[in-house]
């Protein structure tokens, strides 16, 4: 089985853990083949690097001839951007930083806007002005407590969304949060993530979700068999969901992915199994980095 036949789009926060030679990359391989090898057991990889700093043209272009065609990368606005201030005033950056990914082609999809907490029912038209000028293909993940108390200030922003078939990230941190670990990866993690309730939502084909898991793995089973039913449902209704799954240091990731992937396995019979163990990486591309 090939990833690239998957009814969905499967990943983790990054690709570049050093930790994963214990369990996805072979002990030997070089930071550089992560990449190619992380295509070969996932399908998508959430674009977190670009949040905190736009990535070098001659970056891009290495990750053009390494990252395979199937896999979808979805990068987040930089942060000057999506924290930035008024986003109207911030569509020419945004648009310079799509310019910049332009060598990725159609593997970035869709684009993210994280935006911050302080960012409120009272900015909706900020928001309305950056997704209809700026014509991308576009996700949006919003913290502010109002979008989360389904009263009419939630209900505005889904049915704008909505009706740009633009989705609303669902962010699910309960699992974490459910953990009393007092390790610093635990409580770093708790610290920055905020404390918000799923919002399963899907105004197009393509819903997006960040599940946010536990050190301990079986510890997630409780909070995964939910996601396990709402993405089945999305495939047998013809979506094609993107999933992401993080553990508090990333470190069990790939690990939390493929655990959600056999649950789902078994809910959808015929699903193949991930691929065991990502082959060496392709020398020709390689060659190119």
């Amino acid at each position: 089985m090939t990833v690239s036949l998957l009814p969905y789009y499967l990943g983790c926060p990054s690709w570049s853990e050093l930790a994963w030679r214990d369990h996805l990359y072979p002990a030997d391989a070089k930071p550089t083949e992560f990449l190619q090898l992380y295509g070969q057991v996932f399908n998508a990889v959430e674009g977190n690097t670009t949040f905190y700093a736009q990535p070098a043209p001659a970056t891009v272009a290495k990750w053009a001839a390494s990252m395979p065609e199937h896999l979808r990368f979805t990068a987040k606005f930089p942060r000057e951007i999506s924290h930035g201030g008024d986003l109207r005033d911030l569509l020419p950056a945004a648009e310079s930083f799509v310019q910049l990914l332009k060598p990725l082609g159609g593997r970035v999809a869709p684009f993210w806007l994280q935006l911050p907490a302080t960012f409120g029912p009272q900015r909706l038209a900020e928001l309305v002005a950056f997704i209809d000028e700026l014509q991308q293909p576009v996700a949006v993940e919003v913290r502010h407590p109002a979008f989360f108390a389904r009263g009419d200030e939630e209900r505005v922003l889904n049915r704008l969304l909505m009706g740009r078939q633009v989705e609303r990230i669902c962010l699910d941190p309960r699992a974490l949060f459910s953990c009393t670990d007092q390790s610093a990866a635990v409580l770093d993690a708790q610290a920055k993530k905020p404390k918000v309730p799923p919002r399963p939502t899907a105004f197009s084909q393509c819903p997006q979700v960040r599940f946010i898991g536990h050190p301990n793995l079986p510890a997630n089973d409780s909070f995964l068999v939910p996601w396990v039913g709402k993405v089945a449902e999305w495939i047998e209704e013809g979506r094609t969901p993107y999933i992401f799954l993080h553990t508090s240091d990333n470190h069990r990731a790939p690990l939390l992915a493929r655990r959600f992937h056999e649950q789902l396995m078994q809910r959808l019979p015929g699903l193949p199994a991930l691929p065991e163990h990502p082959r060496e990486p392709v020398a020709e591309q390689l060659g190119l980095l």
